[in-house]
């Protein structure tokens, strides 16, 4: 198989490789690697890689020559990084791709990515932080016949691994500019799409009549004015029942999405607010691999703010496709300079609200009723998964001093969102205090110095089930939290960071730890190389609402990044 694979690569290079050097082509591409010691440490549970080093690296190739584009990405998993699939695993060429143009019409052959409209019902996408690479491998086209006019259509399997899932889709997708098509010259613009997909799979049970294929279908609507936009989307799904041998495990209710978003821009003032409804709608490019997210296949965009300190990203929320009704809004605003509270060089407020909460007397699918149709839209007395309102300040104070400061409340149904059972810990409640001050002591020369505080609790009790913990709890709470970093940068080249998270309101006594990270880089052109040494928590990760499982390690990790 090594041979195979390393023969596919030299040959592929050097394809590539002959033909730009007899064309005017242009090569570009990126390599990462991605190297961590994993060491036992039984006070923060972490476990010792048998390998002692895991390994994730990736190197993209790209040529591209006027209409023409070509590419394969080589990856690497010797083995895969903990906090990734196990099955992420070897070395392979598991992206290549072929694309022209000619006439308003554009081909691809091989791996693409794609999404329809905003992704309810289909979006094939990679975000490596979360180890989900869907490429599609197939024939995709895209056409625009008429100015205003754009039509694509694809064919494919999605790719799970080093392997692609069972499910063979068809799509179509197209959208309408109706000013550009009809010329239209009124301020106001309006966009109309549709979109429809429909996944194969061979039907291999022998008990239950299941659909072999099962689609989807979605429309939207798009309207601009002035600083106003407007952005409305409704998908369909019928029903997907999974490939199971009991009449009680079966369910064959449809599905179906929403999402609004409403948005106004002005200089120095912004306002977006936001909701959507999801009711069965999860989506697999194999029917039998429910709770697997290497097997999604649509997305469901997040209704919560992504917060990039550590204690405000702790907690986050995983967005729920089977069922949750979800809003959320933002205000921007800018106090001008010369003003009391502007001051000299004026102050940015940003004021967030998200709430996420069951539907009305549960989802299609947990009612396993083709007939239930919860609330279209229910708030009051509905099971709250997550909220966040939380107030954001940035000041720049001075040439030489810059701040920015965030207090945030969070309430999080950590054994809902985490699947745990009701007890087990509760819906939590934190209170977040985040201050970030950079100081730039002399050119190129630059401290910043986060501090932040989490203080948490629990709002539910359970006294009949006797646990020993707090509010009788099964399970002990992390409780408070504060954290540190200091970081020097000495421009453009060189970067050193210490951070220490001290989670000091654990209920276990012995869990009360410190878990201090030191990082150091160095960047020159188009190459950055990181060291790193510390401990990290146990704990959930998200990205876009989509969620990974995070487990504690110990140890050192390495970095290298190159681009051309």
């Amino acid at each position: 198989m090594s041979k195979k694979i390393t023969c596919t690569f030299i040959v592929s290079f050097l394809a590539l490789n002959s033909f730009a050097q007899n064309n005017s082509g242009e090569f570009h591409g990126d390599f990462n690697l991605n190297l961590q010691s994993y060491q036992e440490d039984l006070k923060i549970g972490s476990e010792a890689a048998d390998e002692v080093i895991l390994n994730n690296a990736y190197l993209n190739i790209n040529y591209t020559k006027g209409n023409f584009a070509t590419g394969i990405r080589y990856e690497s998993y010797l083995n895969a990084l903990a906090d990734y699939d196990p099955e992420f695993k070897g070395n392979g060429i598991p992206y290549r791709y072929a694309t022209y143009s000619v006439d308003g019409l554009e081909v691809t052959a091989g791996n693409y990515y794609e999404q329809l409209g905003s992704g309810l019902i289909f979006r094939s996408y990679e975000e490596k932080n979360l180890g989900i690479d869907n490429a599609m491998d197939g024939v995709r086209l895209k056409y625009s016949p008429l100015k205003g006019m754009y039509l694509k259509t694809f064919i494919g399997k999605s790719r799970t691994h080093f392997t692609y899932a069972d499910g063979i889709f068809r799509g179509i997708d197209g959208e309408i500019n109706i000013n550009d098509l009809f010329s239209c010259t009124t301020k106001t613009k309006a966009i109309l799409g549709g979109s429809f997909i429909s996944r194969y799979q061979e039907r291999s049970n022998l008990i239950f009549k299941i659909p072999q294929n099962v689609s989807a279908y979605a429309s939207r609507l798009n309207i601009i004015h002035g600083g106003w936009n407007y952005y409305g989307e409704y998908a369909y799904k019928i029903n997907d029942p999974a490939n199971l041998f009991t009449a009680s495990s079966m369910n064959y209710a449809s599905g179906n999405a929403f999402t609004q978003n409403i948005a106004f821009s002005k200089k120095g003032f912004g306002v977006i607010a936001e909701m959507h409804r999801t009711d069965n709608m999860t989506f697999l490019s194999d029917r039998s691999k429910s709770g697997e997210k290497a097997y999604l296949i649509n997305y469901i965009p997040t209704l919560s703010k992504p917060h990039a300190y550590s204690l405000l990203a702790i907690y986050p929320c995983a967005t729920q496709a089977d069922g949750e009704f979800g809003m959320q809004f933002d205000v921007f605003y800018k106090i001008k300079k010369g003003s009391l509270l502007g001051g000299k060089y004026g102050t940015k407020f940003n004021i967030n609200y998200s709430r996420i909460n069951g539907l009305n007397n549960g989802s299609s699918f947990l009612n396993d009723d083709t007939k239930h149709t919860p609330m279209l839209i229910s708030v009051k007395g509905e099971e709250l998964y997550f909220q966040d309102i939380n107030l954001e300040i940035n000041k720049k104070i001075n040439k030489q001093i810059r701040a920015n400061f965030v207090i945030a409340n969070q309430t999080y149904n950590k054994d809902f969102l985490e699947g745990h059972v009701p007890g087990d810990y509760g819906v939590l409640n934190s209170t977040i205090l985040v201050t970030d001050v950079s100081y730039k002591i002399k050119k190129g020369h630059t401290v910043r110095v986060e501090l932040q505080a989490l203080k948490s609790k629990q709002l539910e009790y359970y006294p009949e089930h006797g646990g020993v913990y707090k509010n009788g709890m099964e399970e002990p709470a992390e409780g408070d939290w504060s954290m540190g970093l200091i970081e020097y940068t000495i421009s453009p080249h060189w970067f050193l960071a210490i951070q220490d998270m001290y989670n000091w309101g654990n209920e276990k006594i012995e869990k009360q730890l410190h878990y201090i990270n030191i990082d150091a880089g160095f960047t020159k052109g188009a190459n950055r190389f990181s060291i790193g040494y510390g401990k990290k928590r146990e704990g959930i990760f998200c990205v876009g609402g989509i969620c990974k499982f995070v487990p504690s390690s110990n140890g050192f990790n390495i970095n290298i990044s190159s681009s051309f």
